[in-house]
């Protein structure tokens, strides 16, 4: 009898477990990614920045990297930031200006 009550309590719980642990995993995972694609974001555009342009693909990659950022339920942080990146040039402003 004992034992039939032990084991009725400790599948839930134990199932119960299994369930924290692997919620507690996938939170991690996804924090980890949007930690990185936060860092990829910055990196990017520092670079561009000091480049002072930025080339249609270069726009659509890092444009692709913040909507997955986004998507991942970023707080707002990279929106000023991704604002000042779509402002530069997507023209090589030396070159356009020997043109």
């Amino acid at each position: 009898m004992i034992w039939d009550i032990i084991k009725a309590a400790g599948v839930p719980a134990l199932l119960l477990g299994v369930i924290i642990t692997g919620w507690v995993q996938i939170r991690s995972v996804r924090l980890g990614v949007q930690a990185l694609l936060r860092d990829r974001l910055l990196q990017g555009y520092k670079f561009y920045r000091q480049q002072g342009w930025a080339d249609e693909d270069d726009r659509s990659n890092l444009e692709n990297i913040y909507q997955q950022y986004h998507h991942l339920g970023a707080n707002g942080v990279m929106d000023n930031l991704h604002t000042r990146f779509l402002d530069l040039p997507t023209e090589d402003p030396q070159t356009t200006a020997r043109g």
